[in-house]
């Protein structure tokens, strides 16, 4: 019933949104992508199922198999990359860090990131605002009952904005494959 009810609230408060948004909310609906809506319907729930952690609700995440070590989700993230020629752009090993500055262990938390250079360029020509999701950032994050992979949730940008043009789409889609083959097989450590 506490679902439900929360549920309920933050409907509320989406709608009167909406509302307040008046025409400009019909306009720009129509000009979204198919499944706009059913995708800010899956993002709105999985909101509410976290409390209201907005990362949760626009992000991917795997739980990494028992057994599997950091440099075989590594090898696997560089195997994909290589596989679908994206390119390595750095990692922050934050973890490492800082145990650096502070001299006590830390739990694993490291950020790797990829790009492919036209499809950057390309996204960045249709919308200079989809230049804060470059590069394609992935990370894995120990927690108590083990690590945990996560990236960006690239059915946001793919169905929530506004009509792609096709080679846009189709490089979208492509990219969302790479992210989701590297959760994939790096939670599993399959290279």
């Amino acid at each position: 019933m506490h679902k439900v009810v929360r549920m309920g609230g933050a409907v509320a408060v989406l709608a009167a949104s909406l509302l307040a948004a008046g025409c400009g909310t019909v306009r720009t609906a129509a000009n979204t992508q198919p499944g706009a809506a059913a995708e800010a319907g899956r993002m709105v729930s999985a909101w509410v199922d976290s409390d209201g952690d907005i990362a949760a609700a626009t992000t991917w995440s795997r739980k990494v198999r028992p057994g599997v070590t950091i440099a075989e989700i590594e090898e696997a993230f560089a195997s994909v990359a290589a596989e679908d020629n994206i390119r390595a752009a750095g990692d922050m090993p934050i973890s490492k860090e800082i145990e650096l500055r502070t001299g006590k262990p830390e739990k694993f938390l490291k950020v790797y990131s990829y790009c492919d250079p036209a499809a950057a360029q390309q996204m960045v020509r249709f919308s200079p605002a989809m230049a804060a999701f470059l590069p394609c950032r992935i990370s894995v994050v120990e927690q108590d009952d083990g690590y945990w992979i996560y990236t960006m949730n690239m059915d946001m940008l793919i169905k929530m904005g506004r009509k792609l043009p096709p080679d846009l789409g189709a490089t979208l889609q492509r990219i969302r494959a790479t992210l989701q083959k590297m959760l994939d097989r790096g939670a599993a450590g399959e290279f």
